[in-house]
């Protein structure tokens, strides 16, 4: 079988406005995540697809992370082959974390990477 390579992007060059769709579990959400970034999780995933054609019905691009990149590649692949507009973010949250992305956490505490 042949695969296109999967489209990615470092981190650092995500449009502070872009959409990000972050597909961790809601333990490692709560630890840390992008401010506004929609959350679905990989396991329940295909049935809350509906919330992702939803949110890039305009034509905007996913912008799919998890902790390192390996579920939210995954998950890109997927949504390409239903002709989404996805990129996976390189390195996920670990890579966020460390290009100096800003993150929240669930009741204000101080935002990590689980």
């Amino acid at each position: 079988m042949n695969f296109a390579p999967l489209p990615s992007v470092d981190a650092a060059a995500v449009p502070s406005d872009g959409l990000v769709l972050d597909v961790r579990e809601a333990d490692e959400w709560a630890a840390g995540h992008v401010d506004g970034a929609l959350h679905l999780p990989m396991s329940d995933f295909v049935a809350r697809f509906g919330e992702v054609t939803e949110a890039v019905a305009d034509g905007r691009r996913a912008y799919v992370m998890c902790r390192v990149g390996g579920r939210s590649a995954q998950v890109t692949q997927y949504l390409v082959q239903q002709g989404i507009d996805a990129v996976n973010i390189d390195g996920g949250m670990l890579a966020w974390e460390g290009a100096g992305r800003p993150m929240v956490a669930d009741n204000n505490a101080e935002a990590f990477v689980l």
